[in-house]
């Protein structure tokens, strides 16, 4: 009974959680898919017609982007790491930066941060020399064709979190899943009395209707 209460709690908060951009998706632990075990997806565009798209944030690698651009002289020497956004397409750079005006070229996600695409505003970026507290750059991401990512919420692979920016530029992006995911678990565990109380008022109405 606990288990089917516990999963009742969990789908209500995944629908209670609008998806859009500006969204987080923390995997759960039970998320075998190696591509995204234990991993912070924010999503930077959705559309229930045109699918999701979204970077892991929590995935920082050993590759300085200096080894990424360089035939651009603006990151030589430039030991920032790059992060891996996801499975799709590893040979595209994007990049999400805070800034506190909008940057040209730049696609509002929320809060504040902007998905950038653009070559002209990366090497300017680089060239502003953006310190990692608001500039992260990422290969690949990760993409959802439409309904995909709707039906894997409803199992349970993902809970959804308003981002902050925060957790995106996070000193130490190992700590961000850890930390969220707990904090899922504790919404879950406030949700789940209530949760029973609403299979107990349904059942009594099934069975009054059934004249039991």
């Amino acid at each position: 009974m606990r288990r089917v209460l516990a999963g009742l709690a969990m789908m209500a908060l995944a629908h209670g959680a609008d998806l859009a951009a500006g969204r987080f998706l923390v995997a759960s632990r039970e998320l075998g898919d190696p591509n995204f075990a234990e991993t912070v997806v924010l999503l930077v565009r959705y559309g229930e017609q045109d699918g999701a798209m979204g970077l892991i944030v929590n995935r920082r690698s050993d590759l300085p982007l200096s080894r990424v651009f360089q035939d651009l002289k603006v990151a030589k020497g430039n030991a920032d790491p790059v992060y891996m956004g996801g499975p799709v397409e590893p040979g595209v750079v994007l990049a999400l930066l805070r800034s506190a005006s909008p940057p040209e070229e730049a696609q509002l996600v929320f809060g504040g941060v902007y998905l950038v695409s653009s070559k002209a505003l990366l090497e300017k970026t680089l060239a502003a020399k953006a310190e990692p507290s608001s500039f992260h750059v990422y290969l690949g991401y990760a993409g959802w064709g439409p309904g995909q990512l709707e039906h894997e919420v409803e199992l349970g692979g993902w809970q959804v979190l308003p981002a902050a920016p925060a957790e995106v530029f996070h000193a130490d992006p190992d700590s961000v899943w850890p930390r969220l995911i707990k904090r899922t678990e504790q919404r879950i565990a406030r949700a789940a009395p209530y949760s029973a109380r609403s299979v107990l008022i349904g059942s009594t109405l099934v069975a009054r209707r059934a004249g039991r």
